[in-house]
């Protein structure tokens, strides 16, 4: 083959590599993020639909400015109900941070000890899960404990356990994904752990603590750690794509709240008045977030303060799709209402 022919060859190999790789680029995403911003916050959030969500809830509280709501699509997409910005929406593991300041509390008050063992306060645990007696309070909360995540277990949301006995179940005498304090990974596990401890030391719910300690200080009437406490119809409904049922009824064992009540949450976290004295703020500090994202099906939140704007914005869409873009393209719709917040002089 002579050296014509071989770079020819060469070019047509090329070409047909590169037209092969762009039918497997997201072209939806790419769309996305290129495209030029709206003028307004309330023209990005009607693109909603656009990205493949039946409804989407945003909420912004910038110091200084009166607290925004923005909305577009359904809260009920079977009846046409419009998206409402009060809505109640299941908040996944956002209600993380909740349980977060309800350990540290406990921490604070001399009930539990960040550095005491898992087989200390859950001696029927010790041979169970692997490790009981070397992670702690403080590494569950980190999520370097190892414990695996109920979560990842093959299949688990086609069938999702409604209890937390169930749950942990799950990865009972399951071999540790790393020894304890070695690495870090995320697990659900952890905080369903957690969530025991803190109704075993008090000896009462997890939801009334947190209602005692977090929620009635802080004057959020509509944040709730159960789907059972409130009425369906105040629930924005759930969708999963390719499955037509409304998921707002299914018991994941999450938290729900108004995206106003998440905001001024995240905001009480981040200013520090969330917590009773600094020492709490400090521990705190030592062992967790200041905001947060959650994703279970039906529900995706996007929950964070941005210190540059002193701006707290927080983000519900209700439609979700593990196998494609969903969670990226919700990204995205945050990332471009965030720049033209930063935009606004």
């Amino acid at each position: 083959m002579n050296t014509t022919r071989l770079k020819q060859l060469i070019r047509v190999l090329l070409l047909t590599g590169t037209i092969i790789s762009l039918y497997f680029v997201p072209w939806t995403i790419v769309k996305a993020w290129i495209m030029p911003l709206p003028e307004t916050v309330q023209e990005q959030v009607n693109k909603a639909t656009d990205y493949g969500f039946d409804g989407i809830i945003v909420y912004i509280d910038k110091k200084g400015d009166q607290s925004a709501f923005y909305t577009a699509g359904y809260k009920n997409r079977e009846s046409k109900t419009p998206a409402d910005p009060h809505s109640l929406f299941k908040i996944a593991s956002v209600g993380k941070l909740y349980t977060a300041v309800a350990i540290v509390r406990l921490v604070s008050d001399g009930h539990l000890f960040l550095d005491k063992t898992l087989a200390d306060y859950f001696p029927e645990l010790a041979d169970r899960i692997e490790n009981a007696d070397k992670i702690t309070v403080r590494m569950m909360i980190r999520h370097r404990s190892g414990i695996p995540n109920y979560t990842d277990v093959e299949n688990y949301w086609v069938s999702p356990k409604e209890s937390n006995k169930e749950r942990l179940a799950l990865v009972l005498d399951l071999p540790a994904n790393f020894e304890p304090g070695s690495d870090y990974a995320y697990s659900n596990t952890n905080y369903l752990v957690l969530s025991e401890l803190i109704e075993r030391v008090t000896k009462a719910g997890r939801a009334q603590y947190i209602k005692k300690e977090i929620l009635d200080p802080l004057n959020l009437k509509n944040t709730y750690c159960s789907v059972h406490e409130v009425d369906p119809d105040d629930v924005m409904n759930g969708y999963y794509v390719g499955y037509e049922n409304d998921l707002k009824t299914n018991d994941n064992g999450a938290m729900l709240a108004t995206a106003e009540d998440l905001g001024k949450f995240v905001r009480a976290l981040n200013d520090g008045s969330v917590f009773k004295n600094k020492k709490e703020q400090e521990i705190y500090a030592s062992v967790y977030e200041y905001g947060h994202t959650g994703l279970i099906p039906g529900y995706q939140t996007i929950a964070k303060y941005h210190k540059d704007i002193d701006a707290v914005v927080i983000q519900f869409t209700n439609t979700v799709d593990f196998e494609g873009y969903n969670w990226s393209l919700s990204e995205i719709m945050y990332g471009r209402i965030l720049k033209m917040i930063r935009n606004i002089k």
